[in-house]
């Protein structure tokens, strides 16, 4: 039995964020989506760390939604912090921004993104875009289990 996998979407614009998630839900990707709104916020969700009491990590996203302009920390600063973790450093990230600029194309996949996705203007074509985006990172993309990713070392 397969088990629902969970989205980080970091997002910081109210409007993108209520149109990211209703696109999700038009296009049945009923994942459960924490939203973080700050650059800030999304790194202190992913590095949570066991609590005192011996429990094991919080569960990590199975795929991060990363908007390159935020406020406190930027995108590509949190996406820098994502591959320089062991814990995160091969969960997928796929940068949702409105921004064309190449060089935030350059930097994005410089820094490790796995995809860079412009936000389409037209509710339609951004739905569709996030439906293709979830099917294939949420469904067809396989990605390494959680104990795989603790038994390999670090080089």
């Amino acid at each position: 039995m397969m088990t629902k996998r969970m989205i980080l979407l970091v997002e910081d614009n109210p409007d993108d964020e209520e149109l990211t998630l209703r696109a999700l839900r038009t296009s049945n990707v009923l994942n459960e989506v924490v939203v973080a709104r700050d650059g800030a916020q999304a790194l202190e969700y992913l590095h949570r760390h066991p609590s005192a009491d011996s429990d094991p990590a919080p569960p990590l996203p199975d795929l991060v939604l990363l908007d390159l302009k935020l406020p406190k920390v930027d995108g590509l600063q949190v996406l820098e912090a994502i591959r320089a973790d062991a814990r995160t450093r091969l969960l997928p990230v796929v940068i949702l921004t409105s921004s064309d600029e190449e060089k935030d194309r350059l930097k994005a996949y410089l820094n490790g993104a796995n995809s860079y996705v412009r936000k389409p203007v037209d509710f339609d074509q951004f739905a569709e875009a996030v439906r293709l985006l979830g099917l294939y990172w949420l469904v067809l993309n396989v990605t390494p289990s959680r104990s795989e990713l603790k038994a390999t070392p670090v080089t």
